[in-house]
């Protein structure tokens, strides 16, 4: 049976995240979830609710940081659960930091490397999907991120051979109702996020915010907001006219 995307999204718009996550299960039972960070952990608990066969992966840059490292094992140990970590091609790797050094992307743009390191890796593990579950929120970052459904087609990774449906069952949560979730329920978290850490991706790429900051001016600070996307959600960046 054909799904209707744009009609499910409408209907789910407003609806519990838990609801979204079961309309995903009953649809789609190879769901994968997209794992890096609190919104995700969030993620995986909801699923637990609902199924406990829908598969968690996550992509190890081999530039992440020790603390990333410790909390995907915590959350593998937490929940008794198998995390495939997908790794970019060595030779890809090899050939750009010979071509360019290891930190091009701070006088290039981040583009380039997040191409190599991240998003060679999804494109191949999404072939193999039919769906896939993501934390993003809408106020994460306003510039990019302001208009995100919760359900979609993802035209970016997927193509009208091979559909790809995308869910965003956290779109209209804050970051506090993330951290409320997370501490009611006692789940595991980064421990980056305790000196300061909020949005938290490769090492050379993320620091710490200051008091009043926005969470995603930790990323690419370097960068313009509305850059401040690797492209794993590219269809949220406002295209110039």
């Amino acid at each position: 049976m054909s799904l209707n995307i744009a009609q499910l999204n409408l209907e789910y718009s407003n609806q519990d995240p838990v609801k979204i996550m079961e309309l995903a299960v009953a649809h789609f039972p190879e769901l994968a979830i997209s794992f890096s960070g609190a919104e995700d952990v969030v993620l995986i608990d909801l699923a637990s609710r609902v199924s406990n066969t829908v598969r968690v992966f996550s992509l190890d840059t081999g530039r992440l940081h020790p603390e990333t490292y410790q909390f995907i094992e915590a959350v593998r140990d937490h929940y008794g659960i198998a995390i495939e970590l997908l790794s970019p091609e060595t030779q890809a790797v090899e050939a750009l930091v010979k071509e360019k050094g290891l930190f091009s992307f701070y006088k290039e743009g981040h583009q380039e490397c997040c191409g190599v390191r991240k998003i060679a890796p999804l494109r191949r593990k999404l072939s193999t999907l039919s769906a896939w579950v993501t934390g993003q929120r809408k106020d994460q970052s306003p510039s990019t991120r302001a208009h995100i459904p919760v359900i979609e087609q993802d035209h970016t990774f997927g193509s009208e051979q091979q559909p790809l449906v995308k869910f965003n069952p956290l779109a209209n949560w804050s970051s506090e109702q993330v951290w409320n979730y997370i501490r009611m329920f006692e789940l595991p978290y980064n421990a980056l996020h305790e000196r300061g850490f909020v949005s938290i991706g490769c090492e050379p790429c993320t620091r710490p915010v200051l008091p009043n900051q926005h969470e995603r001016e930790g990323r690419w600070w370097w960068e313009a907001s509305t850059q401040k996307e690797c492209g794993l959600h590219a269809g949220n960046i406002p295209q110039a006219d």
